[in-house]
């Protein structure tokens, strides 16, 4: 049998009453992961979830969420950092009954607190956050987003950090660690910060960026999705999530370029996708 690690998929799966279309299609087209996009908020009730979860799941496509966009763990203001909280655990809810892998946010910004305090309070925060999950017995994990912005919290190191301390998991976001980086996508240095983990859920993209890092999404080209491919570890699951302009085409464009470079044996494992 194929080993087929190597899941691709866009970050989007559209509304509600295209769900299950959307579903079937990406199966036609071999992907077999989907990123749902709570980014402006949780859209989905809890019946549509269990009927999505259901597909989804007859159709082994692994669904993930990405939460809203306005989280901050380390506002100064207590009644932001509540209300980031109770998305992220709405989030949490819905994933439950979509039977979703993972629950993805941006977790902070340093704002007027130190590097170390912002990590202090982002961690206090998480930790009550995977208390919550627990007693609720909800089954996504956390995943805190590497950020692509050097003036956001979310470096390698510091959400490799939160893994350690807090035992949530982690979205590794190959586009943001680019730009962050002024031009180097650390692959080695990076899933050695992470080897503990079975499964790697990666975003990955074009990107375009300046001197204070991230600025936009672009569409991937070939070449960087060699890169990535190549330096994969050839005995993790890996989960890619593909955030451009043009995901699904560029997620099929994934999937076309790792069976071609599988079959031309230039990847560590045949037949990884």
């Amino acid at each position: 049998m194929e080993n087929k690690r190597i899941k691709f998929g866009p970050a989007g799966l559209g509304p509600v009453k295209d769900a299950i279309k959307n579903l079937e299609n990406l199966k036609k087209l071999g992907m077999r992961a989907c990123e749902i996009s709570f980014t402006y908020g949780v859209y989905i009730k809890e019946d549509d979830a269990k009927k999505i979860g259901e597909t989804a799941k007859k159709l082994g496509i692994q669904l993930s969420i990405h939460a809203p966009y306005w989280i901050n763990l380390n506002s100064a203001e207590i009644e932001k950092v509540e209300k980031s909280k109770k998305r992220i655990i709405e989030c949490l809810r819905i994933g439950t009954f979509l039977g979703a892998r993972y629950v993805v946010f941006h977790p902070a910004f340093y704002g007027k607190f130190s590097k170390e305090e912002t990590y202090e309070n982002t961690k206090k925060e998480i930790i009550e956050l995977e208390e919550i999950r627990r007693k609720e017995k909800y089954t996504p994990l956390l995943a805190p987003e590497t950020m692509g912005k050097i003036n956001v919290f979310g470096s390698t190191q510091e959400i490799a950090r939160l893994v350690r301390d807090t035992g949530c998991h982690a979205c590794i976001d190959f586009a943001h660690i680019l730009a962050r980086s002024g031009g180097d996508y650390k692959f080695k240095e990076t899933f050695d910060l992470f080897k503990e983990f079975k499964e790697f859920h990666i975003h990955f993209s074009g990107i375009e960026f300046g001197d204070k890092g991230e600025k936009n999404h672009l569409p991937t080209p070939a070449s960087e999705w060699k890169k990535l491919l190549r330096n994969i570890p050839k005995n993790k699951n890996v989960v890619v999530i593909n955030e451009s302009p043009s995901m699904l085409e560029d997620s099929i464009e994934g999937l076309k370029i790792c069976k071609a470079l599988s079959e031309s044996n230039s990847l560590p494992v045949k037949t990884p996708c």
